[in-house]
């Protein structure tokens, strides 16, 4: 009789087992592999060794796999896992428009009922959020630019850091009088460059950050305005001071000539913090500033851009572990660990990191003092053709090249703006 009785407890205990939903604790015994995808091979390290560790010791259960693509491969590979139902259970995605068709086509869950989203700013948030205001993607870092330079050169030369436009053109110009140095370590070979790092880091000051960007979203602003203009006066003047032959430098070209100490000054992102500190070691030491005002007493601001974020695969295979990973993204654990692992990069919840790297330190007290903003053209005014982000960059090019005029640049932007934006069109 005992022995019929144990075999009933056990028939009728698996059978409860198996009526168990899925998310149950019973359930999440189970070992399940996420997959996420990602453009930032360089990163993988950081990932395996330091970040996903610390969220597996929290969830014993889940294992959590990163698979990079290389960036330039990354949007085909993406498609085509997404078309082929292969894709990784979470997606890293670029903010504002670049991957929004890809949530309204149904390839991304919506995150609004998340857990742990109090954690970040409304602003944060904007960036991965429908113009409708549904949430499909989870803020993980932003990125600011800024001027690096050799600060042993600066100390050999006596200079000092600019605090305007007319300082920083100085400046170049007591480097160039020297002889010794490039002045300004930069090319125009590769399209992106003049824009990401002409247009968009030394104008943000001039069009005064978010006030100048959402003016050109709401139409009551426009890129022949004399902020744009100036701006492009500006980097016109930085050809003088460019390597010979510029034209045909590029962004590898550029890299290295800093971090071998032949210039003096590099346009950078915060991005570059981890790669200059392994290139350059101990060789020299680098100093860093935020973009000059355009005129003495004018406020500061900076290009305080989100670059980074994760969406969950609307068909992930194990969609409730891989919410529980966003959720922490959202902690001060990895807050604190993102930083630390990959400096340059920020993560962009509310919790206060204390930085071990001293130029991180430096560029994320920027944010004290300085007006943020995102880059002006990611969001609203790019989507359609011309795309505006893309022709900023083209036109930045050629004024750089000596090969159009800034008012020019001003006329072509807006007009291929205007051809299809509504605010923009006028009366």
């Amino acid at each position: 009789m005992t022995a019929r009785i144990i075999r009933i407890a056990i028939a009728l205990l698996i059978a409860a087992v198996i009526a168990l939903p899925m998310g149950s604790a019973l359930a999440q015994d189970e070992q399940v592999t996420l997959i996420i995808e990602s453009w930032r091979v360089d990163d993988a390290d950081e990932w395996n060794d330091v970040i996903l560790p610390a969220f597996e010791a929290h969830y014993p259960n889940i294992d959590v796999d990163f698979q990079p693509t290389i960036n330039t491969e990354y949007s085909a590979t993406l498609g085509a896992k997404i078309e082929a139902g292969t894709a990784g259970d979470l997606i890293m995605i670029e903010p504002f428009d670049f991957r929004l068709e890809m949530y309204l086509n149904g390839d991304l869950a919506n995150l609004g009922d998340l857990d742990g989203l109090e954690n970040f700013s409304a602003g944060a948030l904007s960036a991965w959020t429908t113009d409708d205001g549904e949430l499909f993607g989870v803020p993980l870092a932003a990125v600011i630019h800024g001027f690096m330079y050799n600060a042993d050169i600066f100390e050999e030369l006596g200079l000092e850091e600019p605090a305007t436009a007319q300082e920083f053109l100085d400046l170049l110009e007591a480097v160039k009088q020297d002889g010794q140095y490039v002045p300004l370590a930069m090319g125009t070979a590769d399209a992106f460059v003049p824009g990401l790092l002409g247009f968009q880091l030394a104008g943000v000051p001039f069009w005064r950050g978010e006030e100048g960007r959402l003016a050109l979203v709401d139409g009551s602003g426009s890129f022949t305005d004399p902020a744009y203009v100036q701006t492009w006066e500006f980097l016109a003047a930085w050809a003088d001071y460019m390597p010979d032959g510029y034209q045909a430098v590029s962004y590898p070209d550029m890299q290295n000539l800093f971090t071998l100490g032949g210039s003096a000054l590099y346009p950078a992102g915060s991005w570059e913090i981890s790669i200059f500190n392994q290139l350059v070691g101990d060789d020299f030491a680098i100093g860093a500033f935020p973009p000059p005002a355009p005129e003495a007493g004018a406020d500061c601001f900076i290009n305080d851009h989100m670059d980074m974020g994760m969406g969950l695969n609307a068909n992930a295979q194990h969609p409730e572990e891989a919410r529980l990973f966003l959720q922490w993204l959202g902690s001060a654990e990895f807050a604190e660990l993102w930083n630390n692992a990959l400096p340059g990069f920020f993560a962009m919840s509310n919790h206060i990191v204390e930085a071990s790297d001293p130029m991180v330190k430096e560029y994320a007290g920027w944010r004290a003092n300085c007006g943020s903003s995102a880059r002006n053209a990611y969001a609203i005014i790019s989507r359609g053709e011309p795309n505006t982000d893309s022709e900023l960059s083209r036109v930045t090019q050629l004024v750089m090249n000596g090969e159009m005029s800034p008012e020019e640049a001003a006329e072509t932007v807006q007009a291929g703006l205007a051809s299809w934006y509504e605010p923009q069109m006028g009366e």
